[in-house]
């Protein structure tokens, strides 16, 4: 009788999963997450290094650096007020759980100045995460889960940082906004004798027509 009500019980289980359009628990998904950076049109940034601690209290260092997605859409109007889109491809955390804090030191290199902070991440954020890969968009029901969860930083002028996460449908999610320290050592902290990576012509040419728009991040 008992292995009767266990097998029941696994049937109806199957029966249960099996009739969830929404599941994604047995879709391809990778074993870790990916680090992003966004930054406001024409505010150039160039990140120099980041760390994460994951939700195992784990430290991972160096996990992603270099330039932040952006766009160049022209002198028409102003387009680095606020946030337009998030950034796609990012670093993959290679043996890291899901993150507890992340830290970034940067280059804002339209003003020019250097920036460090460490993000506590919020549980909210982790859990649109896990639901990015466990669960499928109710708007798209027949297309997998997201591969990958991510976690895109928005690095603005004035120290600025914006986290996002994508949930099930892939939209960005607006976890945190905090206001980063300046790096008392400068770019590359002190090892480039106070040389910042270089500022591209159509940004010089687009803050010489509009400015910074400070406070607007």
């Amino acid at each position: 009788m008992r292995l009767f009500v266990a097998l029941l019980g696994t049937l109806l289980l199957s029966g249960c999963q099996a009739t969830d359009p929404l599941s994604g628990k047995d879709d391809p998904k990778a074993p870790w997450w990916q680090l992003g950076f966004t930054q406001p049109y024409y505010m150039k940034v160039w990140v120099e290094d980041t760390a994460v601690e994951d939700i195992n209290s784990q430290l991972f260092k160096h996990t992603g650096r270099g330039s932040a997605a952006g766009g160049d859409p022209g002198l028409k109007k102003e387009w680095a007020r606020g946030w337009d889109g998030v950034g796609g491809d990012g670093w993959s955390v290679v043996g890291a759980d899901l993150p507890k804090r992340i830290y970034v030191r940067w280059q804002s290199v339209v003003e020019p100045q250097a920036y460090r902070v460490w993000i506590d991440i919020p549980e909210e954020a982790r859990q649109i995460m896990r639901r990015a890969t466990d669960r499928r968009c109710p708007q798209t029901p027949k297309q997998t889960a997201s591969y990958m969860a991510s976690v895109n930083l928005g690095l603005a002028p004035g120290g600025i940082v914006q986290v996002w996460v994508r949930d099930e449908c892939r939209h960005p999610v607006k976890v945190a906004r905090v206001q980063a320290e300046i790096e008392p050592l400068g770019p590359h902290q002190g090892k480039s004798n106070g040389h910042y990576y270089p500022q591209s012509e159509n940004s010089k040419r687009y803050i010489e027509k509009y400015g910074i728009p400070y406070g607007s991040w």
